[in-house]
């Protein structure tokens, strides 16, 4: 039996993170600095250009206080999702 297929667009992790952010009113560039990252890494993400790495996802996680896989699951969903398609 087929498993049933999912009609809707893949989710990237940036369009979640994207709605974490705006919950606390945090701009891309303020990530950016409290991650210690490159402002163009996490707007890169938010645009659905940039996969969550697993540098990232350790970033991430510490910030939001969350697991790392949490943001590692969220990527390898959205590519298996496009894969699929």
């Amino acid at each position: 039996m087929a498993a049933p297929t999912n009609k809707l667009p893949p989710i990237h992790p940036g369009e979640l993170l994207r709605e974490d952010m705006e919950a606390l009113g945090l701009s891309a560039r303020a990530l950016a600095e409290a991650l210690d990252v490159p402002h163009n890494r996490i707007s890169a993400i938010l645009k659905g250009q940039r996969a969550i790495t697993a540098d990232t996802a350790l970033r991430l996680a510490a910030y939001f206080g969350t697991s790392p896989e949490v943001w590692m699951n969220l990527q390898q969903t959205h590519d298996l999702k496009v894969a699929e398609r």
